[in-house]
């Protein structure tokens, strides 16, 4: 390798892997296509192997990309990371925060408080994560987070800012239709919406008293956004966050004696993003938002 190929040329591979064609990562990143395929060549002159190959489909990454991938992406976290400190530090009016949150909160929780920030905060630009895998604050994969359990990584400012109470709900279409479970047990003869595979929240509730198993599901999706519109659809009764069932009249809270397990939920940054005056002014609104969110509506 006579020289060290620079970061635009991993950009591009990753935008290649990601899109699957040329003329896509090209729009992706703003390039033409003849540009983007020059990057292409060049990593791949530099580094002696083929990266793509010719599919029906489109392109397809060869090992030697697969093995690059994880280190492009080591490589694309550090410069947004780099972009993120930089503006943090500076005096100019678009300053980038990014914020990591569940599905759920994401979308039915924060835009309204993100909507009363942008209105006292016009000059600072939120990027928001929505994702159920937890980010890892420390590597800087994001500024700040949003999570539904304590966090457990030192060198990271955390809040609690209240619980957020689950339950079995409905939508009346279904009750109507089917009627309403007396108890826990009758729950098994009813539609049930649940998860796909195990993970650490299906854990924590079957701790908290949920018998079900993926057999039991008749739609089984491990995304909490798609199992909340399948209950607002009527499609049958499902698991959600009890301050969201409440913002929709339609959807029916049941058995909540029986059946009350709650999350507590955290806000938390990375200690050195303290001095940051947009990461600081981001995270203060967002605890104070949402512990009087919480207070108001988490029961």
């Amino acid at each position: 390798m006579e020289s060290e190929p620079g970061w635009e040329l991993y950009r591009s591979l990753l935008a290649v892997m990601r899109e699957g064609s040329l003329s896509a990562a090209a729009r992706a990143l703003g390039l033409t296509q003849p540009t983007l395929g020059r990057h292409i060549k060049e990593l791949e002159v530099s580094l002696g192997a083929p990266l793509f190959t010719r599919a029906q489909d489109g392109l397809r990454p060869t090992d030697a990309a697969r093995a690059l991938e994880p280190h492009a992406q080591s490589m694309a976290t550090a410069a947004e990371t780099l972009l993120r400190a930089a503006s943090g530090h500076t005096q100019q009016p678009r300053a980038v925060v990014r914020l990591a949150a569940s599905e759920i909160v994401a979308a039915e929780v924060l835009p309204a408080i993100l909507t009363e920030f942008r209105a006292r905060q016009p000059g600072i630009v939120i990027e928001l994560s929505a994702s159920d895998r937890a980010e890892d604050l420390l590597r800087r994969e994001s500024d700040i987070a949003v999570r539904m359990t304590r966090p457990r990584q030192s060198g990271l400012i955390a809040r609690r800012v209240g619980q957020a109470a689950l339950g079995f709900h409905a939508h009346r279409r279904y009750l109507d239709r089917y009627g309403k479970p007396g108890n826990l047990r009758q729950l098994q003869e009813h539609v049930l919406i649940g998860f796909d595979r195990e993970t650490a929240a299906v854990r924590a509730l079957r701790r908290a008293g949920l018998k079900l198993g993926r057999e039991d599901f008749a739609f089984r999706c491990d995304s909490h956004l798609a199992q909340l519109a399948a209950i607002r659809a009527g499609f049958g009764i499902g698991i959600c966050q009890t301050i969201v069932a409440q913002q929709d009249p339609d959807l029916v809270h049941l058995l909540p004696n029986e059946f009350a397990p709650s999350l507590e939920v955290w806000i938390a940054m990375h200690e050195d993003l303290k001095e940051s005056a947009p990461t600081r002014a981001v995270f203060d609104h967002l605890a104070t938002a949402l512990s009087r969110y919480a207070a108001s509506r988490f029961t």
